[in-house]
């Protein structure tokens, strides 16, 4: 319907728009629209008037078997079964759900870009799950993509690793522990200079900055103490991605643009744009965009910072990729920061759409039944040690069913995936084990179980066919009404970039189905022919939408449950 009123408003009124059509209670139609308010302003008319006209053009199309009009100017529509499955096989095609809005234009989706040297964290979750859902939904709207893992390998940290593994560790124990010894030695080591700091001291400071100049310098010793952990911690930031079934195209970290970002700094500073402080430290001021803080480029003793390399990164997309879009995927922490650097940006000129894909934290149930996020004030929650646990979740829920082990995976990774993408991701979400795999309610087991169901009855009688023009559809009219939304579901995720649609979507689409099981026989009983092939065609396409929706979210459907 969508469609058909954008159509009806260029023809009336010359203007493009993309109205927002509902589903209301059931009296009162199929389908309803307030875009006759909406246009009140532009068109320069009374809502009212402006209904009657689209109301005409909707009645003279007949495709609607009922054309209301209600208070200032709502529409409400009728549409007929018929009228629906005509209106989806018209539309349908084996790429369903796919559009052309981003076609000839680029993006890059930075994520999940976790740290080296230390085991991969729970914290890094939603960067990876976010970032391959904008990945996807930017890919299903005709979009280039270019995905990158932005990684942590520079700066502090790699001082602080160094450092610490000379005073806190061994070949030995490295060899045997990986990154889970790198991690252990990372954290004795902060707290070692922590307690150096209480005393007012700062020899060990001292040597974590020293190492750090080193490898600045090119010195042999930091550079192979670098490239040491970063093997290790590359083979384990690998495993667990796969694990996570995310992957990236590029994994340009922050030791590639290090060097760059210098002799970009040193740009800013001879035309202007950056400014040298008494100690020796750089800085771009940001007065004309309201901010009161400069942001930092460099630090006083030369040594670079977090926007130092990403000024690089925007710099040297510009000029190998010239991106129309980049997609940050990074926590709400960092929203202060970013509007910095896309400021910055936006002072050298940059015109590229800098987005900062930003969401809440994660929270667990503490025993008392109180919230926390899940963090490492009880220790770093480890994501291995999360899958591991989801995967034995997995095992209990199935119980004693004959489910392969590479269907449990996808049945621990749904249910963990599907918790991050119930919500809106601006807000917290709760990780509690008792809800993620409920086989009933908003869960990924639910929505998994829903395509499980469609794909075992298809298999056991066949796909059935597109149209069969005996049959009326009145009994499948809701599925075909909820299948019609699914194509603008996916427009308006990827335009906001907010996943949460799709997996809304997908929660309605099982439960329209469970209502539709309930009073219609598929292919069993007194099924006639006719009625066979007719629903068991509509069930072909709703295969493909559980599927298609599914991997917008990088869940995969099990082929038993």
């Amino acid at each position: 319907m969508e469609t058909n009123l954008s159509q009806i408003i260029h023809e009336l009124y010359n203007l493009e728009v993309q109205p927002q059509v509902s589903r209301p209670a059931p009296e009162f139609g199929d389908y309803a629209t307030n875009i006759a308010l909406q246009l009140a302003k532009q068109v320069g008319k009374n809502p009212r008037e402006i209904a009657e006209e689209i109301a005409a053009k909707l009645k003279e199309s007949g495709a609607y078997s009922d054309v209301t009009i209600a208070g200032p100017g709502f529409i409400n529509v009728r549409i007929s079964a018929s009228a629906l499955v005509k209106s989806l096989n018209d539309e349908w095609s084996d790429t369903y759900g796919n559009s052309t809005e981003g076609a000839g234009k680029t993006v890059v989706v930075e994520y999940p870009s976790p740290n080296m040297a230390k085991p991969y964290s729970v914290g890094h979750l939603r960067p990876g799950n976010q970032g391959w859902a904008a990945r996807q939904l930017m890919e299903a709207t005709g979009w280039k993509v270019i995905t990158d893992n932005h990684l942590g390998d520079y700066g502090a940290p790699l001082g602080i690793w160094i450092t610490g593994f000379k005073k806190f560790s061994n070949d030995a124990a490295l060899e045997e522990g990986g990154v889970y010894e790198l991690g252990r030695v990372y954290i004795e080591t902060k707290r070692a200079l922590k307690e150096e700091a209480e005393r007012g001291e700062a020899t060990l400071a001292d040597e974590v900055q020293d190492w750090l100049l080193k490898y600045e310098a090119g010195d042999k010793e930091a550079v192979a103490y670098s490239e040491r952990f970063n093997t290790i911690s590359l083979d384990h930031i690998h495993t667990v991605m796969n694990r996570l079934k995310i992957s990236t195209d590029y994994e340009l970290g922050e030791a590639f643009f290090a060097p760059k970002g210098k002799d970009a700094v040193k740009k800013l500073l001879n035309e202007g744009v950056a400014v040298q402080n008494g100690d020796g430290s750089i800085i771009v001021p940001l007065d004309e965009f309201g901010f009161d803080v400069p942001l930092l480029v460099q630090k006083s003793n030369g040594a670079a910072l977090y926007a130092t390399t990403d000024l690089a990164t925007i710099l040297y997309r510009e000029e190998t990729i010239k991106p129309d879009k980049v997609i940050y995927s990074v926590g709400a922490e960092q929203q202060f920061y970013f509007s910095q650097l896309f400021a910055m940006a936006k002072k050298l000129g940059i015109t590229t759409d800098l987005y900062h894909l930003w969401f809440g934290v994660i929270d667990q149930l503490n025993e008392d039944g109180t919230r926390e996020k899940m963090s490492s004030r009880k220790g770093v929650v480890l994501m291995e040690e999360l899958l591991d646990q989801a995967e034995a979740k997995a095992r209990e829920t199935v119980g004693d069913r004959d489910i392969s082990e590479d269907d449990i995976k996808k049945i621990a990774l749904g249910a963990i995936k599907f918790t991050d993408f119930i919500s809106d991701r601006r807000t917290n979400i709760l990780f509690d084990w008792k809800t993620i795999f409920a086989l009933t309610g908003m869960s990924g087991p639910y929505v998994q179980y829903a395509a499980v169901r469609v794909n075992k009855i298809l298999d056991e009688y066949g796909r059935g066919d597109a149209f069969v023009d005996t049959y009326d559809y009145v009994a499948e009219k809701d599925v075909l009404a909820k299948l019609l939304e699914y194509p603008s579901v996916v427009n308006a995720a990827a335009r906001d970039i907010e996943p949460h649609k799709v997996a809304n979507y997908i929660y309605e689409l099982a439960r329209e189905m469970n209502r539709y099981y309930e009073k219609t026989p598929i292919a069993t009983g007194e099924v006639s022919d006719d009625e066979r092939r007719a629903r068991l065609g509509v069930l072909t396409k709703v295969s493909h939408v559980f599927t298609h929706a599914l991997a917008l979210l990088g869940i995969e459907v099990p082929t038993k449950m």
